[in-house]
């Protein structure tokens, strides 16, 4: 873990500009919101998220967050068919702000395109560099 600009990057996920992150799990893809997106978001206080089953492709909206002041849509970084959903962040929405890189994770899918689409989420190395220019 590095911290630039008080905000946490973890090692060993995968970053999206829409400040979603990707772990990946024994051909399972681990997707949440990132420090840096749930700390500008501050208080979020409602989660909508897909149904297990449903096929989501990278780019879409893949659910929303709310906050007191904004309702924020989630964009997919990979494509997949959902398989858990982390129902315990829709009963207690402020897990993404406590632990977002832990409890706080939203959805696990089951990656299609997981060779051709990975390359297109920046590594840690890339995640590093682009958060430095983000003050």
């Amino acid at each position: 873990m590095v911290r630039i600009n008080n905000y946490e990057v973890i090692n060993g996920l995968y970053y999206s500009e829409t400040h979603v992150w990707v772990r990946i799990e024994n051909d399972i893809a681990v997707i949440g919101i990132t420090d840096y997106g749930q700390k500008n978001l501050k208080e979020i206080v409602n989660v909508m998220l897909p149904d297990l089953g449903v096929f989501i492709a990278q780019g879409d909206i893949l659910g929303s967050l709310e906050t007191a002041k904004a309702v924020i849509d989630i964009v997919a970084p990979l494509s997949g068919t959902v398989k858990e959903v982390n129902e315990n962040v829709i009963g207690k929405p402020s897990l993404i702000n406590e632990d977002p890189y832990g409890r706080g994770w939203l959805i696990k899918i089951a990656p299609l395109n997981l060779h051709m689409e990975l390359p297109k989420l920046m590594d840690f190395s890339k995640a590093i560099e682009w958060y430095k220019t983000l003050t």
